[in-house]
């Protein structure tokens, strides 16, 4: 399975964001699924592609070439796609993907998992959207989409594909 992780090329200031995205990655990598992710080096993005890596699993970076004129790119990954902007390598890791995970992240990260969001939503994409709740980073996704239902912006069939999961086994789970 493809799993596409948007997450931020930063590590964050808690260590539980490291050590979660290297849970996430061994477990992508033990299990034989496939990696798609921004591509770069950095924080948390290179972190989970050296922790699929490491267990043998498979990596796919999708990266702009203007992240690439400034050497941001992972060198050791399996396939590395450049794009000619944003906007296509948003539209490739939704292409490529079959699971969405958000992992905490900035507002890159958000955009992105918004947009898969919406297209879940709409039935546009057939596919599950998870965010990825460590430590309480997505707690007010999760208050909004109850506010988006209570005041009648969307329905529980809608949302229904979209998941907030608190635990490395629940992502798992939901998985399936």
């Amino acid at each position: 399975m493809n799993i596409t992780v948007y997450l931020g090329a930063s590590s964050g200031n808690k260590e539980i964001y490291k050590t979660e995205i290297k849970k996430l990655g061994a477990w992508i990598g033990e299990t034989g699924h496939t990696l798609i992710y921004g591509g770069s080096k950095s924080g948390l993005m290179g972190l989970v592609a050296d922790s699929v890596l490491e267990k043998g699993g498979r990596v796919i970076g999708v990266e702009p070439q203007f992240f690439i004129d400034s050497e941001f790119q992972h060198e050791g990954i399996t396939e590395l796609i450049v794009t000619k902007d944003m906007t296509e390598r948003k539209r490739k890791m939704i292409e490529l993907g079959e699971v969405f995970i958000a992992f905490p992240g900035g507002t890159g990260t958000l955009e992105e998992i918004s947009e898969v969001m919406s297209m879940v939503s709409l039935n546009m994409l057939k596919a599950k959207c998870i965010f990825y709740n460590v430590n309480g980073y997505y707690d007010p996704v999760k208050k909004l989409l109850r506010n988006m239902l209570f005041d009648d912006f969307s329905t529980s069939e809608r949302l229904k594909n979209i998941h907030i999961v608190d635990s490395l086994e629940e992502l798992i789970s939901c998985v399936g």
